[in-house]
């Protein structure tokens, strides 16, 4: 399954919102009336199923389900590149 497919299953968990009704540009706010409270727990599921953390901060400049998916991508690739140390870990 796709870092999309797993992220809008955690949408559909959090908001109880059919797949159809996530729009990948839609404002998060606006379409689907996302609160700060269902970020948190968007976040949460986000870890479990993916096991990538999102900080808070990240959150909060997110305004689009889009946004939320390449930000768990770059940390999914982030995580499968290792350490950026050089020194061989």
């Amino acid at each position: 399954m796709s870092v999309e497919e797993n992220v809008k299953q955690v949408f559909q968990k959090v908001l109880d919102v059919k797949p159809d009704e996530i729009e990948p540009d839609a404002k998060l706010d606006e379409s689907l009336d996302v609160d700060s409270t269902e970020m948190v727990e968007i976040a949460v599921g986000i870890k479990k199923a993916l096991n990538v953390p999102i900080g808070d901060n990240e959150l909060k400049k997110t305004h689009t389900f889009n946004d939320i998916v390449a930000i768990v991508e770059a940390k999914k690739s982030a995580a499968n590149r290792g350490p950026s140390c050089g020194c061989g870990h």
